[in-house]
This record gives structure tokens, C-alpha cells and sequence, in this order.
């Protein structure tokens, strides 16, 4: 890579097409793992609660009374299932690193490989979007709730 000084008095890098093609394949390939690892969350949340329902089930039938483990158990049944809200802001946090990893992989395109006259613009994300985290809370507490 080369740098150079234009004009404008900005730098510009001079990167070798096959060098830029190979990061952007790279980007690519990590956008697509971020896409598996949402679907596996989302099956894994899926099975979650069908579990927590079916226990939810077995500790709300008539035959098991009123003991202080049964009480327990539900109450940790409740928690669970708001740990789960976690779920939600991963899944907003990978859909926002896939955007931003796209923007890159487009830009990098644009300007290294230029546009075929046949070729529609591809959408070019703010690489610093206004909102860089779409995710502000790192913690909950049962029954607490930031909107984000």
C-alpha cells in the first residue's frame, strides 16, 4: 500500500485490488456468521421458553400445593425468562455490526474497484452512524426496563 498526498490535502492509500477484494470477501464471510450465530439465538430462546412454559405448567397443577421450594422455583422461573430479554439486545447488536460491516464492504468496493457502467450503486452505510450502540444497557434486574 501506498500513501499519497492529493490536493484536497487529504492522504489517500492506494490498495491493490486483489488486497481489497480479499477484505471484502472477509467481511462478507464474517456478515454471514453474525446472520448463523442470530439464528442460533433465536432457536435457543425458542426452546428456552417453550421449557420454561412446560415448568411453568408442571408447577402451577393443583396437585403441587402451596411448599416454599414450589414458590422458589417459579420465582426463579420469572427471573430466567427476564434474562432472556438479553436475547433482544444481542440479536440489535448483531443486526447493527452486520450494517456497519455492509457499509464497509460497499465502500471499500466503491472505491477500489469503481462502478461498471451496468452496475447500480450499492447502498453505502455511514461508517459513524448517529447512534454507533444500539444497545445501552449491559445489565438487568428483574423488573426493570430501559427502552433503547
Amino acid at each position: 500500500m501506498q500513501s499519497t498526498q492529493t490536493p484536497s490535502t487529504e492522504p489517500v492509500v492506494q490498495v491493490p485490488v486483489m488486497v481489497a477484494a480479499e477484505l471484502q470477501d472477509s467481511l462478507l464471510v464474517v456478515m454471514r456468521d453474525l446472520h448463523r450465530l442470530e439464528g442460533l439465538l433465536n432457536h435457543a430462546t425458542t426452546n428456552l421458553l417453550e421449557r420454561f412454559s412446560e415448568a411453568n405448567v408442571l408447577l402451577s397443577g393443583d396437585s403441587v400445593g402451596e411448599d416454599p421450594g414450589v414458590d422458589a422455583a417459579r420465582a426463579a422461573l420469572r427471573s430466567a425468562v427476564t434474562e432472556l430479554q438479553f436475547h433482544d439486545m444481542a440479536t440489535q447488536l448483531i443486526v447493527h455490526t452486520t450494517q456497519v460491516l455492509q457499509g464497509c464492504a460497499f465502500r471499500l468496493a466503491s472505491e477500489t474497484m469503481g462502478r461498471e457502467e451496468d452496475e447500480l450503486d450499492a447502498p453505502i452505510m455511514a461508517l459513524q452512524p448517529d447512534r454507533p450502540n444500539p444497545v445501552t444497557q449491559s445489565e438487568m434486574d428483574a423488573g426493570s426496563i430501559e427502552l433503547f
